[in-house]
């Protein structure tokens, strides 16, 4: 499945995480350690979405290639530094396309959002689900796969101005019931709260007084790394780390 990493903290460049870390995220899309579920590589697209100020909106680089071929993203995440981002390289799902606007993050808003897994029988298993959205959200979705649909349920919930930690784990439990099996890892950010959850999937935590870090795998040795529990979620702002149990059965 994927590799995704979220950071909050004070203002950071991506490139330490993307690519001059030991077991950067770059690493993780040709090497990574710990894919549960199959797949040995992530080439299958890539994406960075960075908070360019204090209440500025996200901004986004994605592409559908391999992270390991583009000679964009290295200079401009050097280039670039942020209190809040979300990346991510994709291992694309068995019979779902190939396209950019398949790469995590997702946007909408000051909202930016990454899924590592994914939804057993999709489409089937999430049509009633979908049925809750507007039609025109069916239809202008960015594309047919399950993650873009993950996001559309989630922003629904957000739009209805559900507490953001509530809504991720609120979709989880609904689309595990729906979906038996689901893997079902989030990133979830405005800038101001990062919120990360483990459904089958690894994730671990490194706490620094600088900032929080979230990734799929350790990015170095730092002992500070710890794993989150399977099931679980964890939510930093800016007064700290909190580590919640994730809900079993839908509201």
């Amino acid at each position: 499945m994927c590799r995704h990493i979220g950071y909050l903290g004070e203002p950071l460049s991506p490139a330490e995480v993307l690519f001059r870390a030991p077991h950067s995220l770059l690493v993780q899309s040709y090497a990574p350690a710990d894919m549960r579920g199959g797949g040995s590589v992530n080439a299958d697209g890539f994406g960075l979405g960075w908070y360019p100020g204090p209440g500025s909106p996200p901004l986004r680089h994605r592409r559908s290639t391999p992270l390991w071929t583009d000679e964009t993203l290295p200079p401009l995440a050097a280039a670039v530094t942020a209190g809040a981002f979300v990346a991510a390289v994709r291992n694309g799902t068995t019979g779902l396309p190939v396209t950019e606007a398949a790469a995590a993050p997702f946007t909408a808003g000051r909202w930016l959002f990454s899924h590592n897994g994914v939804v057993r029988g999709y489409p089937d298993s999430l049509a009633e689900l979908a049925k809750t959205l507007p039609v025109t959200e069916l239809l202008t979705l960015e594309a047919p796969t399950d993650s873009v649909v993950l996001w559309a349920l989630l922003r629904a919930r957000l739009a209805t101005g559900e507490d953001p930690l509530t809504a991720v784990a609120a979709l989880t439990a609904t689309v595990e019931a729906a979906a038996p099996g689901s893997r079902l890892n989030f990133l979830l950010t405005d800038g101001e709260t990062l919120i990360g959850t483990t459904w089958t999937h690894a994730l671990s935590v490194l706490e620094t007084p600088a900032g929080v870090l979230l990734a799929s795998e350790p990015l170095d040795g730092d002992p500070r790394w710890r794993p989150v529990p399977d099931h679980h979620a964890v939510r930093a702002t800016a007064a700290g780390v909190d580590l919640l149990p994730s809900p079993q059965e839908p509201s």
